[in-house]
């Protein structure tokens, strides 16, 4: 056991639960897309995207990954393009749907996907393109002018937003995604800011590609319960619902207070010159409040050893992608460009502790920890 964990999920309260416990227990439906299920669907349309679009609730975000680009590719493509730098969900979703990955560099300053490299992928690929899979670094939001083109020109795009629900943009403060004509994927595992053990939920402004997704998720069903289309099962039970109902509640004071640590930890590093002194900090888009906060360490001593020395301090943290995924063995033969931003942000990541309970002193022992371990490196 650490004394600073690297998570700690902030369960919703028993007490905001027992109503929605009451509807179900009134009710007696526990899934299939049920009343509480609607309901988190309507707020979250109304509350999060200003009225626009539409959403369907899922088992978890990589089922939401499989269902989306199931529903969005282009029958005869062969490749889902995709950033390397991301979790393994992402490539793993497009294996599931008998698509290969391939892998693209990341920008060095916000580790998004690199354009250049995108645009020359599209020019040489053309029609192998089954589906552009772009991933939201840590929630960061993405510019999504270059994605909304792509759809102009029929290629599919699924944005993988896994961490980013909660994420605004600075010029209306709305939430990323919104009015977005391709399938964007959240997640809601507990890990996520927005965490309801396991869940998640695709958003789109195509009300016809949710309704086919939530089709698809139901094992296909037509309107007389006969499978029509390929499907699986998707759905979250009621119980999930009045969770996400019970988080949707307290959820903005929770954003609040992640901005708050997130500010701690901009201060401390000033404080310890650390960015002066080797590291760097993703440059985030748009107002994000993070599920953890990483840095690139100095290129000595290299991450897995300031994990070590981290852990010897009784600071849990984590290597958020490293490996990437072209690193890892079940995707080693998939093809790629050139990786060399990715392979150098693998190797120097490191992803410290951020859940709502920390206060300002747990964040300064956290970063004069890595002030410690910088000065030591540098005699």
């Amino acid at each position: 056991m650490y004394e600073i964990p690297f998570l700690r999920p902030n369960l919703v309260k028993k007490e905001r639960l027992l109503s929605y416990f009451e509807h179900i227990e009134a009710s007696r439906i526990y899934s299939n897309y049920g009343p509480l299920n609607h309901l988190f669907e309507t707020r979250v349309i109304a509350q999060m995207f200003d009225g626009i679009g539409a959403a369907v609730t899922v088992h978890n975000a990589t089922i939401g990954l499989m269902l989306a680009i199931s529903q969005s590719k282009r029958p005869r493509g062969k490749y889902a393009v995709m950033p390397s730098f991301t979790f393994a969900a992402t490539p793993l979703a497009a294996e599931w749907c008998g698509l290969e990955p391939y892998f693209l560099d990341i920008e060095p300053d916000d580790w998004q996907m690199n354009k250049a490299q995108l645009e020359e992928t599209i020019e040489r690929l053309g029609e192998q393109i089954a589906v552009v899979v772009p991933y939201a670094t840590f929630g960061s939001a993405i510019d999504l002018s270059l994605y909304d083109n792509l759809l102009q020109e029929g290629i599919p795009v699924v944005i993988d937003a896994a961490g980013s629900f909660g994420t605004t943009v600075a010029e209306d403060a709305a939430q990323f995604g919104k009015g977005f004509g391709g399938a964007v994927v959240f997640s809601f595992h507990a890990t996520k800011t927005f965490g309801v053990g396991e869940g998640g939920l695709v958003y789109s402004a195509d009300q016809d590609l949710i309704q086919r997704i939530r089709r698809a998720g139901n094992f296909g069903f037509s309107s007389s319960r006969e499978s029509v289309m390929l499907g699986l099962n998707s759905k979250i039970s009621e119980y999930t619902a009045a969770i996400a109902l019970a988080t949707l509640e307290g959820f903005q004071a929770a954003q609040e207070r992640r901005k708050t640590i997130i500010g701690y930890y901009r201060r401390e590093l000033q404080q310890e010159n650390l960015l002066q002194r080797g590291w760097s900090a993703q440059q985030m888009q748009g107002q994000v409040p993070l599920q953890f906060f990483s840095l690139l360490s100095p290129d000595s001593p290299g991450n897995r050893e300031i994990i070590r020395r981290l852990a010897s301090h009784s600071i849990e943290a984590r290597t958020y992608f490293s490996p990437a995924c072209h690193q890892q063995k079940q995707f080693q033969s998939c093809p790629h460009s050139d990786l060399q931003v990715t392979e150098r942000v693998a190797d120097r990541i490191v992803s410290l502790p951020l859940w709502e309970e920390m206060n300002e002193a747990t964040v300064g022992r956290i970063v004069k920890v890595l002030g410690s371990i910088t000065e030591e490196n540098a005699l």
